[in-house]
């Protein structure tokens, strides 16, 4: 077998990784660009952190989901990069990331287990729209009268989430600091309004009347955006 200085092989994998045209795993390149070349899995491993490290502080990261590795921009970047492109970024309703949600923790789940913890029905269009987007699959059937379908997520859902394995979604524990430090803003919001509202009045009490200006209102700026439809739910 041929040998390759460190030095080649760090540019091999990095142009390999950079020409894919999806994510690539480490059998992969062993198989493909590496074949033929006396590279152990540990110096290619070795390389592969050393790249990594290399594209951690660079808007181009080299990041490892599901699928393989492969290069993507930096997430705080995105509100920028995508004026690159015209079409808006696909937006979806609580009631279709609820589903999604309820799969990826609880699979295998079945349908009517998602309408239980929800209260309510869980759309066709929804688990359609899910399907279509390659993000949950039917693994099998629960064996219970009527056998329903049992759903999981897959690889196409973990790489488009930037997810290595299932392992890797936020712990309950985060989603619960994520809860309570969004009540804690909202109650500064509140406060920080109520402090603005009242001052407001003060200076309008203190105007005289040749001034006769108003003072702007002071209003939230928090603004849920509207849920997109569905079919409609029926409450259980």
């Amino acid at each position: 077998m041929a040998k390759i200085v460190r030095g080649q092989l760090k540019q091999l994998v990095e142009a390999a990784i950079f020409v894919a045209d999806q994510a690539i795993t480490f059998e992969q390149l062993q198989l493909t660009v590496l074949d033929g070349l006396q590279v152990s899995k540990k110096m290619l491993k070795e390389v592969l952190d050393e790249l990594t490290l290399d594209y951690q502080a660079r808007g181009i990261q080299l990041v490892e989901v599901a699928s393989g590795y492969r290069f993507q921009s930096m997430d705080s970047l995105s509100p920028w990069l995508s004026k690159l492109w015209q079409e808006q970024a696909p937006r979806y309703s609580r009631a279709m990331l609820e589903t999604l949600s309820l799969i990826a923790y609880r699979q295998p789940i079945t349908r009517g287990e998602i309408e239980d913890v929800r209260g309510v029905s869980v759309s066709s269009h929804i688990i359609k729209t899910l399907s279509e987007r390659a993000w949950i699959k039917v693994i099998g059937h629960k064996e219970v009268p009527g056998r329903p379908s049992l759903y999981a997520t897959t690889k196409e859902f973990l790489d488009y989430f930037s997810l290595k394995s299932l392992a890797d979604l936020p712990s309950t524990e985060a989603f619960l600091q994520a809860a309570e430090s969004e009540q804690n803003n909202d109650q500064l919001h509140i406060l920080s309004e109520d402090s603005a509202t009242q001052t407001s009045k003060e200076l309008q009490t203190n105007q005289t009347v040749e001034n006769n200006r108003t003072l702007p209102t002071l209003t939230s700026t928090m603004v849920d955006d509207p849920e997109l439809p569905d079919e409609p739910e029926q409450i259980h």
